[in-house]
């Protein structure tokens, strides 16, 4: 017998939300999600307006009005300006539906100067590959067929081990290393070891990589931000969320905050280790840009129960080798190798023969050394020129934040920037939807410029701030 539908053609929808517990915002997404599929709600159905269903349900308009833009952005809903909130589908559009990052401007002959990723300086890299892929040129007799496997990573796992020996992580081994192709990856891979359930829950810092939420809405999981301070992510906030929303996995960065530049100090660290045993939280810490050679020890040496460290080559060697590798809690090291076998079986050969050889032959470690030190030295140029805002930098660390002095807007400042040539990246997009985003922008290090050219660039930048817009709605 088929289910009677009661088909909805006005604006007189109202659910019933206590069959959805947790945040009311997310109860009524799923309300949405679930009307929609199950044909209660039809195509093209006009929905009641903010205003009017907030009233019938008891809620804020702010509440329904984040349901509402979560839908749109599935692809359940349309809004037209003048006509109101529309049903569009049946089901979410399948897939991402923002781009990861906006493409690199690499076309010297736009005149912008990209300032928005930090790119990666040549140099060595190039004589390195190069001299790397003609030892392996001369190692293809065997093992080139068939598909890779885990067990022919157990010496690249080892160099990982030595890689990060200027790292303080408790006791690690080899078998504690799962490899990916790439930061993003590996993100990907402990979402999909430690989520479970229908809707689970990822708590991010209020600001943050982008990566994390569009990792977490592959997984089908709901973001939920916890507001940081200069010290990163607060503990109260952090135990209120853990107690509201009962997630499963914490992603911060304790080292080197993406994009505030904060460093989490040794107290604050030991406080976050206590909150995620108590809830039993698995935590991604992403070191991915960190500093090397810190005294200060990681989170997964304070909870190596339960801390999955994300580390790549693509801030230090070469983001085009997509080479990360993340190091598992104590004894989850299978299981991150199992979840990446699969996904991939295992890292390509190319990839994995090339990496190996720049670990084993030194040049890692030289060009890694080399890229830091001119990092360090543009950084200088950056607060030689901008020292005398509100500015967030750390040494070797390869990008800055710039809170806007009284009289910017973000947007604005990205507009005028852009108009004299060049680009950067706005706090926007490092908050979730309806997220506090302060006045501020990421400002990333060249490595690719000439020096006189970066520098002409920071100079630009300087001449805007000073200048701030007489009129505010500007």
């Amino acid at each position: 017998m088929s289910r009677q539908r009661n088909i909805v053609t006005d604006t007189n929808w109202a659910p019933d939300l206590t069959q959805f517990p947790g945040p009311k915002y997310l109860g009524l997404s799923r309300a949405l999600r679930e009307a929609i599929r199950l044909g209660e709600l039809q195509p093209n159905c006009q929905l009641p307006t903010v205003r009017d269903l907030a009233w019938r349900l008891h809620l804020t308009p702010g509440t329904v009005a984040r349901a509402y833009q979560l839908a749109t952005q599935e692809g359940l809903l349309a809004a037209t300006v003048g006509r109101g909130t529309f049903v569009a589908a049946q089901s979410p559009r399948l897939g991402p539906t923002q781009a990861l990052y906006t493409d690199r401007i690499t076309d010297s002959s736009t005149g912008l100067v990209d300032l928005r990723p930090p790119h990666v300086p040549e140099l060595g890299q190039k004589e390195a590959f190069r001299r790397a892929l003609l030892h392996m040129a001369e190692h293809t007799d065997s093992g080139w067929l068939d598909y890779t496997s885990q067990a022919g990573e157990a010496g690249l796992r080892a160099e990982i081990v030595t890689w990060m020996g200027d790292r303080i992580l408790g006791p690690i081994s080899p078998e504690d290393v799962a490899l990916t192709h790439g930061g993003q990856n590996a993100v990907s891979l402990i979402f999909d070891c430690c989520l479970r359930g229908e809707r689970p829950v990822v708590l991010i810092e209020e600001l943050a990589y982008p990566g994390f939420r569009y990792a977490a809405r592959a997984a089908r999981a709901d973001v939920v931000p916890v507001e940081i301070d200069d010290e990163g992510i607060l503990p109260e906030a952090l135990e209120a969320a853990c107690r509201r929303h009962g997630a499963q996995v914490l992603c911060l960065t304790t080292e080197a905050q993406n994009p505030t530049t904060g460093c989490m100090p040794v107290k604050r660290r030991q406080q976050i280790a206590e909150i995620v045993r108590r809830y039993d939280l698995q935590v991604l810490e992403d070191d991915s840009y960190s500093v090397a050679a810190t005294t200060i020890p990681a989170l997964r040496a304070l909870a190596p129960e339960r801390v999955w460290l994300v580390g790549s080559l693509s801030k230090t060697i070469s983001a085009a080798l997509r080479f990360g590798y993340v190091i598992c809690p104590s004894g989850m090291g299978e299981a991150g190798r199992l979840t990446a076998q699969h996904s991939f079986f295992a890292l390509s050969r190319p990839v994995a023969d090339l990496c190996l050889h720049l670990f084993r032959s030194g040049d890692a470690a030289k060009i890694k050394q080399r890229v830091q030190s001119e990092f360090s030295e543009r950084l200088q140029m950056l607060v030689n020129h901008l020292g005398a805002y509100d500015l967030g930098w750390q040494p070797g660390v390869p990008f800055a934040w710039l809170r806007l002095p009284l009289g910017w807007r973000a947007s604005t400042f990205l507009r005028m920037a852009e108009a004299r040539g060049v680009l950067l990246r706005s706090a926007d997009e490092y908050a979730v939807i309806h997220g506090r985003a302060p006045s501020a922008v990421r400002i990333g290090i060249a490595g690719n410029l000439r020096r006189e050219s970066f520098e002409e660039a920071l100079k630009t930048l300087a001449a805007l701030l000073a200048k701030p817009p007489s009129d505010l709605s500007v």
